[in-house]
């Protein structure tokens, strides 16, 4: 048995090929469904092609707040 875990372990860190196998096995399958999810919430959020959408910003009309400082004169000081 134990020879069977070390044939294993040794094919595992040894042979890029099988290791990538085994990855692709048992992450890769996740990877893309997580790739696939992620599209769709991107596509659903861009809307279909040809689409246009205008999106209204504030006016700038004064609604109180802060509006700026005071001018200040600049003097050069040699």
């Amino acid at each position: 048995m134990f020879k069977y875990i070390l044939i294993f372990t040794l094919l595992i860190i040894f042979v890029p090929v099988f290791r990538n196998f085994l990855f692709n096995l048992l992450v890769g399958k996740q990877i893309a469904k997580e790739q696939k999810r992620y599209n769709d919430i991107v596509e659903k959020q861009r809307g279909k092609e040809g689409d246009i959408k205008v999106k209204s910003t504030e006016s700038t009309s004064k609604k109180g707040g802060y509006e700026g400082g005071q001018y200040v004169d600049f003097e050069e000081v040699k």
